[in-house]
């Protein structure tokens, strides 16, 4: 499937900047104009707005966003505040346009892989009735370990293509506290999944230049199509 899912443990792990950093080296290195970019459901001001600034995409706002609600809370509290439902439906049929006109889409999910879309389904759902290959965000932060096994268990129970795991430093750390707080050996053995490099805190998550270092600095074969994990090696 030409397309990834970017998930995390949890709200503000860094699934933007991944998402981000991904859609900055695919269009400085690869085609500026075959990559889609999605948030399927937005909850809030926030992610849609930042894509639109930062990428020329040639995507309405609609295109990358086919369901927005304004209060910042899970879909189906924000849903029913507006007397409204969660229309999978439309999300759907979005993304089988954005794919068929795209090389590459990347899916950014709301929250974790545990966290609702609706009162009967959660972002792991989507990720497995979809068949989406899916990447886990993972914050370097106290309690890290607890929250990459359980998410993976997830991944698991309910059948998503887990390609692998990414750190990110949500503050600026140590070499030696990422050691400590995220030990790559560890979390590796325990879930058996790989880990696919570390983002390091970013000042500006906007600079377009950091972004593409940060890609760059990620297991990109596992990540990305074989025409863009071809450019690391140029």
């Amino acid at each position: 499937m030409n397309a990834l899912l970017i998930t995390g443990t949890d709200t503000e792990t860094g699934k933007t900047v991944l998402t981000t950093a991904l859609a900055a080296y695919w269009q400085r290195f690869v085609s500026p104009k075959k990559l889609g970019i999605m948030k399927p459901i937005q909850a809030g001001t926030g992610d849609r707005e930042l894509y639109a600034q930062l990428f020329t995409l040639h995507q309405s706002i609609d295109e990358i966003n086919p369901l927005y609600f304004d209060a910042p809370l899970a879909p189906p509290i924000a849903a029913a505040k507006e007397g409204r439902t969660v229309d999978l439906g439309i999300v759907w049929q979005a993304f089988q346009q954005l794919q068929r006109t795209r090389d590459w889409v990347l899916v950014e999910a709301l929250g974790g892989l545990g966290s609702p879309i609706t009162y009967e389904f959660t972002v792991a759902d989507l990720a497995a009735e979809w068949r989406l290959p899916t990447v886990l965000v993972v914050p370097v932060k106290l309690g890290a370990i607890a929250q990459a096994v359980a998410n993976v268990a997830l991944a698991r129970m309910t059948g998503v293509d887990l390609k692998g795991i990414i750190l990110n430093c949500v503050q600026p750390v140590s070499s030696e506290q990422i050691t400590d707080l995220t030990p790559i050996g560890l979390i590796q053995s325990l879930t058996n999944i790989p880990v696919l490099g570390c983002m390091p805190y970013l000042d500006d998550p906007k600079d377009l230049d950091k972004l593409v270092q940060v890609a760059a600095n990620l297991d990109l074969e596992i990540l990305l199509p074989f025409t863009l994990a071809n450019t690391k090696r140029k």
